[in-house]
């Protein structure tokens, strides 16, 4: 009998992992001048707890990513292409910072990307 294939989300290290990216994630996103005033008055545990969430979800996690509507929770930020660009290449590298080998790097990040259009909400 074959066992299951791991999910990524079990392959880099479940829940402890996912959370260690996100903190590197969020590190350097609030270190980023040109991003931080998307984050002003944002209750940012709040954010961490849907970003570990989103990120287990497209990892297959055992998580059904409960956060609002991708375009609805996005929607009055006015997120432009570069922004957008510029926050997934930290989430690309905080993934990398955390030992996640390339191809489920690329795995996440062609999951991410294919949020783009309601984030930009379009």
């Amino acid at each position: 009998m074959n066992a299951m294939p791991q999910t990524i989300y079990q392959d880099i290290g479940g829940k402890d992992a996912v959370e260690a990216v996100v903190t590197d994630f969020y590190d350097q996103v609030l270190s980023d001048e040109q991003l931080t005033p998307y984050f002003d008055g944002m209750d940012m545990d709040e954010l961490r707890a849907h970003q570990i969430q989103f990120i287990s979800a497209v990892a297959g996690g055992p998580v059904n990513y409960t956060g609002d509507d991708m375009r609805k929770a996005h929607a009055y930020l006015d997120i432009d292409e570069e922004d957008f660009r510029v926050v997934g290449e930290y989430l690309k590298s905080a993934l990398q910072m955390n030992g996640v080998d390339d191809e489920n790097v690329e795995a996440i990040m062609v999951e991410v990307m294919a949020f783009k259009d309601p984030i930009l909400n379009r």
